[in-house]
């Protein structure tokens, strides 16, 4: 599933593209049933919080949710329309397809706001960290490898950059949250940020120091789907931890004893 980093990379290009423009809205598919109510509407903004992508335009506002399968792409316009595609902007030459959602759908104020009430900080948002993120971590008794996962703490943290967020924060993804001290979350909060905002630069997840779009996939990487350690070359050990799977280097990550619930 694509993390948050897509996301805000999509809605950046989106706007550069499609900004102020009136679009031709359709859905060659068939089952975005709104779409020709919206051709000829006009791109106020796109913008993304966590995984989700919302288009703001100024007859509605459509919420996109790419899921597993999901993609949303840029072609020529003169190129035919794929039958597979949910959604079909098109404006001037450019073209953006949308297809395999989990969701495609327009949203009323009040939809938009109970699911936004829903999801948690969104490390590439405006906003500062939370203080009840801080507190709510540290309160938890789950291990802090599910709560990266959990979207009503952490909006856009999925597999690739728990995994690496945790190596860089030398954190062992099964310490309980109520092990965290306040340093260790706030480290957690800074490299979530640094590293997602890397990924909407590249378009790509780059967590190694120094590492460039240009980066080879396989030199990209601390440790997640790695067998050895790149930092010290122990063997990097897969589990499962908030049921998806998880690698982590136990030399670079030890799991210490739990300090006592405050």
């Amino acid at each position: 599933m694509p993390e948050g980093h897509t996301l805000h990379r999509l809605a950046r290009d989106l706007d550069k593209d499609l900004k102020g423009k009136k679009l031709e809205v359709s859905s060659p598919q068939g089952r975005f049933v709104e779409a020709d109510s919206l051709s000829g509407t006009t791109l106020h903004r796109a913008f993304a919080i966590g995984k989700h992508l919302f288009l703001e335009l100024d007859r509605a506002l459509v919420h996109v949710h790419l899921g597993l399968f999901g993609k949303m792409k840029r072609k020529k316009v003169e190129l035919p329309p794929r039958a597979s595609a949910r959604l079909r902007l098109t404006s001037g030459a450019v073209a953006w397809e949308l297809t395999g959602p989990t969701c495609c759908e327009c949203q009323t104020a009040e939809e938009f706001e109970a699911l936004t009430a829903r999801l948690g900080a969104d490390p590439l948002g405006d906003a500062p960290r939370p203080r009840s993120l801080g507190e709510r971590l540290r309160r938890s008794k789950r291990p802090i490898g599910a709560l990266l996962l959990d979207q009503t703490l952490f909006a856009g943290i999925g597999n690739v950059y728990r995994a690496e967020i945790l190596f860089l924060a030398k954190l062992n993804p099964d310490a309980p949250g109520r092990s965290l001290t306040a340093a260790d979350v706030d480290r957690v909060w800074r490299l979530a940020k640094e590293l997602l905002k890397r990924g909407a630069e590249h378009n790509r997840i780059v967590t190694v120091k120094g590492g460039t779009r240009r980066t080879k996939r396989a030199e990209a990487l601390y440790c997640y789907k790695r067998s050895s350690c790149r930092v010290c070359e122990s063997t990097i050990v897969r589990s499962m931890t908030g049921g998806r799977a998880m690698f982590h280097c136990p030399e670079c990550q030890p799991l210490t004893a739990p300090v006592p619930s405050r």
